[in-house]
């Protein structure tokens, strides 16, 4: 047995914002996927998240049925005969390992699901997004239902606010550009709870909410614009500005060994750093206008290229 493929995503940005009502955008990310399984004989892997599985099937038994109904009796047949989630998305990230576990939990098990294929209104979306939101709480504590929406639908999503969201088109790849957006390997795994909480700790902060409202969210904001109407100059304009702000303000996001590096793409305009998800690890991603310059500065590092310009 083997079910459909779902990819990971990318936050390309709103990361903390989108928790204020700032915009989002969030692309599906094909490198990465995966996928339930059953195999006869199991890996070591395999039997781990079959166990995680477990704990998850019973959480969702709280789910509240006006929200969205289960298979239970099927869903729990399967995972007490080893079905596990066979994925090549690294866990800690920030590109949606388990983002993808609940839409392809959803997508074989709910019943009356909503599906790609009908007219996605908003309301759908919303929808989709409360159920997804309420699964996925079950590895974060708290989830907006983003990562999971993104990786069902496979479709690029604008976030305009909580309450509005959007399927949308992003700008065709440039293959002759040397502008890209690139993911950058930390190393270090990533926990989003702990990120998730220091956050929270200084939103009590009357300094802190302000600079989020007038530095963080109004560059997050201008990001998103400026990407989706393809305008690069202002897109790399605000990205610095907001690259600055979140090595002043999300230091601790950010691991102590990339705080250099980070201000260096700054003050050289080779690179722009800014946080993949969470922060604390996984991923870091990086926009720049010259792919080879940014290459030969972090020649040290092994970055993969999502998006040319």
């Amino acid at each position: 047995m083997k079910g459909p493929l779902f990819y990971s995503k990318i936050l390309l940005f709103g990361e903390y914002g989108i928790i204020k009502d700032s915009k989002g955008l969030s692309i599906p990310y094909n490198f990465y996927n995966g996928a339930l399984k059953m195999d006869e004989n199991p890996s070591a892997e395999a039997m781990q998240s079959n166990e995680s599985l477990k704990g998850f099937v019973e959480y969702m038994e709280n789910i509240s049925p006006e929200l969205v109904v289960f298979e239970t009796m099927k869903l729990k047949a399967d995972v007490n005969a080893g079905m596990y989630f066979d994925s090549s998305i690294p866990q800690g990230y920030g590109v949606g390992s388990s983002g993808a576990l609940v839409a392809a939990i959803y997508d074989k098990y709910a019943q009356d699901k909503i599906t790609v294929l009908e007219n996605l209104t908003r309301d759908k979306l919303l929808k989709l997004k409360a159920i997804f939101s309420a699964m996925e709480s079950f590895f974060h504590g708290k989830s907006s239902g983003l990562d999971p929406l993104n990786s069902y639908l496979s479709l690029p999503i604008l976030i305009n606010s909580k309450d509005n969201i959007e399927a949308t088109g992003i700008p065709t790849q440039s293959t002759s550009g040397k502008g890209a957006v690139f993911l950058l390997d930390s190393g270090i795994i990533g926990e989003t709870a702990p990120m998730v909480s220091i956050f929270m700790d200084n939103m009590k902060q009357e300094g802190f909410r302000k600079m989020l409202k007038d530095q963080f969210i109004k560059h997050t904001d201008a990001c998103v614009e400026d990407f989706l109407k393809g305008d690069i100059k202002s897109l790399f304009s605000n990205t610095k500005q907001l690259s600055k702000v979140v090595l002043n303000h999300f230091k601790p996001m950010i691991p102590k060994q990339f705080h250099e590096l980070w201000k260096k793409g700054i003050d050289t305009n080779a690179y722009y750093l800014k946080l993949c998800g969470s922060g604390g690890g996984g991923y870091i991603l990086g926009f720049t206008q010259d792919i080879d310059q940014a290459q030969n500065a972090l020649k040290d590092y092994k970055l993969e290229v999502v998006y040319n310009f």
